[in-house]
């Protein structure tokens, strides 16, 4: 349905569709640049002049941290070998954690996160991590935790705070190295644990606010 001036009625269901292309899109984006199994300095400034362009894109869960890792790499005006590497890296995992569609959502589907999803706060609690991050490598997740007051462990125990799954292929969490941490910490939470079980998004989430 449309107004008197030609326009959908429901712009939020059409900015969502839209949306949902572009993302398509950018997997097809990333897919299309790996396919020689190499990325250089071209092709990063293609793919962050694309998501300069398409903001609504950007801002979404994991495209924007996609954005400011480009953004990062390409301030000095070129892309270094090492940093050729670590785009590579990342481009695998945004394209191939969900062959369809760039969204924490379905790329956790099935994991035991909290619902509803916990507040994450940092100062003086403790966080473990478990599986592959977008966001980066797991001593930057620790950086990130311990710069804002927060403490790090390695095991799972009952004074832990959070657990945070890295989404990349989490899917298979039943089947990986990294359910062990995380069936140790759904045991704890059916005790009554106070311990909060979340997914990256919400964890980078609660870094940018």
């Amino acid at each position: 349905m449309r107004d008197e001036h030609g326009q959908p009625c429901n712009l939020a269901l059409n900015a969502a569709r839209r949306t949902e292309r572009e993302i398509d899109e950018l997997i097809g984006l990333c897919k299309g640049i790996l396919a020689d199994g190499v990325v250089n300095e071209e092709e990063a400034e293609f793919l962050h002049s694309w998501l300069r362009l398409n903001r609504e894109t950007r801002d979404l869960w994991p495209a924007n941290v996609l954005f400011d890792r480009i953004e990062g790499m390409l301030a000095d005006g070129k892309l270094e070998q090492d940093e050729e590497k670590e785009l590579l890296q990342l481009l695998v995992k945004v394209a191939g954690g969900n062959a369809g569609r760039l969204n924490a959502h379905s790329l956790s589907a099935g994991l035991p996160l909290d619902v509803p999803a916990a507040h994450i706060s940092f100062d003086g609690r403790t966080f473990c991590f478990t599986g592959r991050f977008i966001f980066g490598s797991r001593d930057r997740c620790h950086s990130e935790v311990v710069s804002r007051g927060g403490i790090v462990v390695e095991a799972i125990t009952r004074d832990l705070s959070y657990l945070v799954i890295g989404v990349v292929g989490s899917r298979d969490w039943k089947h990986s190295r990294y359910g062990r941490k995380i069936d140790k910490a759904v045991d704890y939470r059916a005790k009554g644990v106070p311990l909060a079980i979340v997914c990256e998004e919400l964890f980078v989430a609660s870094l940018m606010s």
